[in-house]
């Protein structure tokens, strides 16, 4: 049978992993495609470094309208990353009639709507299973093996970098800084590691998740994202005492009013698996409500575990590009009519559990006072501890049961105000994934 040909935009790591993958499990990979899966043309920005690797057989350009062009190109593999020069490239695949595969998490996150609207249109595939958590196909799952549930939650360590970071931090008593220079040293994180350690990176998968997790549209601008530049070592310990481990946690939640979309530093009991990933490892959780808690873990970047993910969505493609394009998977896991327009909720709707710490003046009347706060927000204590710090000041620490966000952005607002306190409150989200 007459081979499957591939256009790679892009042969950087992700790229390069691809063609190592192909050449490698070539054989393997035909038993299970039904046909050979061939690399006919790249668009790279070094073609002598690029003719290096490949050899002779793969024609090489610059321009990457050739390759989506190109009329011998039956699936176009976008490898690139960013989201301007990636987004023409592939809308003039998908209106070429290819089919398209992606590793670009921030592409599909910011114009995935647009995209599957084109591919539907066309009656083509666009296959993303690497643009989330690398090696772990966590995108079949949702499309495929969970489509008996009605999805409840999922919360994901979705960025190795920061769970590196975090992990230091931990077990080495390091402070942030000096964690992500470790990070940066051992190629963890870039050198401007902004979108990893401020949380968009995670956003932007947690964005795509949600989407297939509850067929609503794809709403990256309505994520409520905060980072770890601001996590301090007291609270790393501080949290290991109590029995919790911090996390950089992409969440997303049904609820009856509305869906849940957040990426933000959170405390988790260390008796739950999440807790226990370590280093630069990846893992996801999703509840459905007949199944229960599945759970997901493995190498959530590199080039061979991402590679693996892009060569499984072209077998993926290679086994249905002839199948009628309305018995195909959708794109989303739902069919494109039944996406439903569910508002995500704000931030100060959210409701979770609390970890305050602030700095006050030791003297009579401090706790009454905070807890008479606490308690007109409807904030219920569930533990406290104090700890002194110097002559004349003490660190309080304080665990919440489930409150609204709202109330508790209120209370803290009113805590600040008050004479004896001495330092802003430092509030973490806590979950119990139960």
């Amino acid at each position: 049978m007459k081979p499957i040909k591939v256009g790679l935009l892009g042969l950087g790591v992700v790229g390069g992993g691809t063609w190592k993958v192909l050449t490698a499990n070539a054989e393997e990979i035909a038993r299970r495609a039904g046909r050979r899966i061939e690399v006919a043309a790249a668009a790279v920005r070094d073609l002598d470094k690029a003719r290096h690797l490949v050899g002779e057989g793969v024609r090489l350009t610059r321009d990457g309208m050739d390759v989506v062009r190109d009329p011998e190109i039956d699936i176009v593999a976008e490898l690139i990353g960013g989201d301007t020069v990636a987004r023409d490239w592939v809308l003039e695949a998908i209106r070429q009639g290819k089919h398209v595969v992606t590793a670009n998490k921030a592409l599909l996150a910011k114009h995935g709507n647009e995209i599957f609207a084109e591919a539907h249109r066309r009656g083509v595939m666009v296959a993303f299973e690497a643009a989330v958590a690398g090696g772990i196909p966590i995108i079949k799952a949702m499309r495929e093996g969970l489509t008996a549930n009605r999805i409840q939650w999922l919360a994901g360590i979705i960025n190795g970098t920061t769970n590196f970071i975090l992990s230091e931090m931990r077990v080495r008593g390091l402070s942030f800084g000096e964690a992500l220079a470790d990070a940066q040293r051992l190629g963890y994180a870039e050198a401007d590691p902004t979108f990893d350690i401020e949380g968009v990176d995670a956003a932007h998968k947690l964005t795509l998740l949600a989407s297939l997790a509850f067929g609503i549209p794809v709403q990256f601008d309505k994520a409520y994202v905060e980072g770890i530049s601001a996590l301090a070592q007291e609270d790393i310990a501080h949290a290991e005492r109590l029995g919790y481990r911090i996390k950089l946690l992409g969440i997303t939640k049904r609820r009856p009013d509305g869906i849940e979309l957040r990426v933000h530093p959170t405390l988790i009991p260390t008796e739950r698996l999440l807790a226990n990933v370590e280093g630069a490892m990846n893992a996801v959780v999703v509840c459905g409500d007949m199944v229960g808690a599945t759970l997901y873990y493995g190498q959530g970047a590199g080039a061979l575990p991402t590679a693996s993910s892009v060569v499984a969505d072209l077998v993926d493609v290679t086994r249905l590009q002839a199948a009628d394009p309305e018995h195909r998977v959708p794109l989303l896991a739902f069919q494109p009519d039944a996406l439903a327009d569910t508002p995500i909720l704000p931030m100060s709707e959210v409701e979770s559990s609390y970890y305050l710490r602030l700095r006050v003046h030791d003297q009579p009347g401090v706790l009454a006072d905070l807890a008479r706060i606490l308690a007109d927000g409807g904030i219920s204590i569930d533990s406290m501890f104090q700890e002194p710090h110097g002559e004349h000041d003490a660190d309080i620490i304080f665990l919440s049961h489930r409150a609204r966000e709202g109330a508790v952005d209120k209370a803290i607002a009113q805590v600040q105000s008050l004479p004896f306190v001495k330092s802003p409150v430092t509030r973490l989200r806590v979950e119990h994934l139960s």
